[in-house]
């Protein structure tokens, strides 16, 4: 659906799904006050829309010299877990502790599944093989019930699964069809299952940056669907999430949802803040029309003000254009206590900044369920050269392991990095 921008009065008002906001206009938001929100953390100042110039920064991946890791706090020790990768995007770790590593990309994509399983348990996989192949850039990764799931970019498949082989050669079907395609190809469709496992969540990012393609574009997008194992019983959970990805449930309450959720461009260096959140059943988070609440996004001024009037403030902002993508609570007794129950955010790094923004580990502390403090580095060093804006890889699923440790997905890296806690 095309629109042209109409003007009405002297506000300029612009119609839905253009995404266009002249010089004049610009200029003129950028002089209104900052808004103030309050989130879960305290007290957010948001800059108004276009108090700096929007712009492309995209960094060089130069890759990890030898001997050389991202860097932990102190008590904590950085190895590499496995290397040699094709872009290793998600992890999922099996019932019995086998560990499957999507090799999957926005440009190249090896489009399979590979396994990695420690037949001694002592911490370290002897065997790595190719799972399955032949998939359409996959991410989320489920084991359900003798069944393996696996989200593509335009479907959820699933396959029988028995006995926990090391290829899967059992045909698989699409249960659920999934849109595909869009801006910056928010390709990626991750996966969990309730703590039931009754229903399963299926993230889709937008098809856009901010409906510009026509909101007939966005169905069934910019949300999380809910569905029965078979693939029945479809429900749009929450949306106005431009792009949810990584989830999980609070271990405090595991009625609690929570995601990472990449939030839109092009409004200057600091909008908007991507964020972690709590998920509403029902809820609505603003994506496109509004942001961090009821703050309209300009380029859709006037449109569905019944929408805006009800959006969500999120509950932890962590940065503008972070690319926050993995989330993973921390339920095990490895790390030390603060970490207890908290959250670790994998940021997969700006594009849309004057200067580089996230590449890095974040980790936000809970307490009695909720948020406690804010967002503190935990692992960085994944930035070669500021001024350059060359990195050596980059940070995206997070995932804790039985013993307690935590794996870090590098996929521009082509890394696994494993962080234990020093004895």
């Amino acid at each position: 659906m095309k629109t042209t921008i109409q003007i009405f009065s002297a506000f300029l008002i612009l119609t839905a799904c253009q995404g266009q906001v002249t010089k004049e206009e610009k200029e003129a938001l950028s002089k209104q006050p900052a808004n103030v929100v309050k989130t879960a953390i305290g007290d957010l100042t948001l800059p108004p829309p276009y108090a700096t110039e929007s712009k492309t920064k995209n960094s060089k991946v130069i890759g990890w010299p030898e001997g050389k890791t991202p860097i932990a706090p102190e008590g904590f020790t950085v190895t590499k877990f496995a290397d040699g990768f094709s872009n290793p995007r998600w992890t999922y770790i099996g019932p019995n502790n086998d560990i499957f590593v999507v090799e999957s990309g926005t440009r190249t994509s090896k489009n399979q599944i590979i396994i990695l399983r420690d037949k001694d348990k002592d911490g370290t996989y002897e065997t790595r093989e190719v799972f399955l192949q032949g998939l359409n850039r996959p991410l989320g990764m489920l084991i359900l019930k003798d069944f393996f799931y696996v989200a593509n970019t335009d479907g959820l498949y699933r396959y029988p699964y028995k006995n926990a082989p090391l290829k899967l050669e059992t045909q698989g079907v699409k249960i659920v069809e999934l849109p595909a395609g869009g801006y910056n190809n928010h390709w990626t469709r991750s996966l969990l299952a309730n703590p039931e496992e009754t229903k399963i969540y299926i993230g889709v990012g937008s098809g856009s940056n901010v409906g510009e393609n026509g909101m007939d574009k966005e169905i069934r997008r910019a949300a999380i669907l809910e569905i029965n194992l078979d693939g029945t019983g479809e429900k749009i959970y929450a949306d106005g999430l431009r792009n949810p990805m990584g989830m999980d449930w609070n271990p405090a309450n595991k009625k609690e949802l929570w995601t990472a959720v990449n939030e839109r461009d092009e409004l200057g260096d600091d909008l908007v803040p991507d964020y972690i959140t709590s998920v509403k059943k029902g809820g609505f988070y603003g994506w496109p029309y509004s942001y961090f609440g009821s703050i309209p996004d300009p380029r859709l001024k006037g449109e569905r003000t019944d929408l805006v009037k009800k959006a969500i403030v999120p509950d932890v902002p962590v940065g503008a254009h972070t690319a926050s993508l993995g989330l993973a609570f921390y339920t095990k007794d490895a790390f030390p206590a603060k970490y207890r129950n908290g959250a670790f955010i994998g940021q997969h790094g700006s594009w849309n900044r004057s200067i580089i923004s996230g590449y890095k580990v974040l980790f936000v502390p809970f307490k009695d369920g909720k948020p406690s403090g804010k967002p503190e580095d935990f692992l960085t060093g994944f930035i070669s050269d500021n001024d350059k804006a060359e990195v050596y890889g980059r940070p995206v699923a997070v995932t804790v392991m039985k013993d307690g440790s935590l794996l870090v997905n590098d996929d521009s890296g082509n890394t696994i990095w494993k962080v234990t806690a020093n004895k």
